[in-house]
């Protein structure tokens, strides 16, 4: 891991509290003109970083970057193993995923990408994925889950998304149909599930789960045959938490718990 990254998962983990250069520099085993350089670094990314004398450091609330370090910096210490990958833009988490999981990803395996070029739902329907959206697929192992029946995995899914929901906001999504996530009327979540078989045995080898939540979407620039039916769980740059949060927490729920 680079110095930056070193710098950021020590930030994200101790969101709203100062840490001191010394303090970062010894935990990193690096020099403070070193720490100084990952802080400047992360500024030029974006992130927006508070300075106080004789206090050192802070991440403010207004940095919201999907990273590996700001997600495993929440989850719990038994689950910061887990193989997380992030990337700016992808035709598909779900390809991606699928790829890796062909190459014998480990079960817990997660793709995150803060836009898709080519994000689909169900029967190869399109599915918009601008900026704003939280997109993300993740491998399951057949041998480590109890029912690999696809309602049933697809159900396990939804019930993961929506508790990691209502536990860190309150909003309380419904399932409507297979594999959408409901609130108020409107569509605000979407699941699927892709499965790779041995061909000579028909034995399922991993099932990919991939979901993409609308989450400060700004609604009004999506298709006209979409935003009509399409909500957003909050409004844009009004979220009350990251989308690195909401992302550690559904890892979480879909590690601890299987169908």
């Amino acid at each position: 891991m680079d110095t930056s990254k070193k710098v950021l998962f020590i930030l994200e983990s101790n969101k709203d509290l100062y840490t001191s250069g010394e303090e970062m520099a010894r935990q990193c085993g690096i020099s403070r003109n070193a720490v100084w350089k990952a802080i400047k670094d992360l500024r030029e990314k974006g992130y927006d970083i508070e300075a106080i004398s004789n206090k050192g450091y802070k991440m403010t609330g207004k940095s919201d970057i999907i990273s590996v370090e700001g997600i495993k910096a929440i989850l719990p210490e038994n689950l910061r193993k887990t193989d997380i990958l992030v990337y700016e833009s992808l035709d598909s988490t779900s390809d991606k995923a699928k790829e890796l999981a062909m190459k014998g990803a480990a079960h817990g395996t997660a793709i995150v990408a803060v836009t898709q070029t080519g994000g689909r739902g169900r029967k190869d329907h399109s599915f918009f994925s601008p900026k704003g959206g939280l997109y993300m697929s993740i491998v399951l192992k057949p041998e480590m889950l109890t029912d690999t029946d696809s309602k049933a995995v697809t159900s396990f899914v939804g019930n993961a998304v929506i508790s990691a929901i209502r536990e860190l906001t309150g909003i309380e999504p419904y399932i409507d149909g297979i594999n959408d996530l409901y609130v108020n009327g409107k569509k605000i979540c979407g699941i699927l599930l892709e499965s790779g078989s041995e061909f000579d045995s028909n034995t399922l080898q991993w099932i990919v789960a991939g979901i993409g939540i609308n989450f400060d979407s700004d609604i009004s620039s999506f298709p006209e045959d979409v935003k009509n039916r399409a909500s957003s769980l909050f409004e844009t740059g009004k979220a009350t938490i990251s989308k690195n949060v909401l992302i550690a927490k559904i890892i979480e729920n879909i590690s601890d718990c299987q169908p």
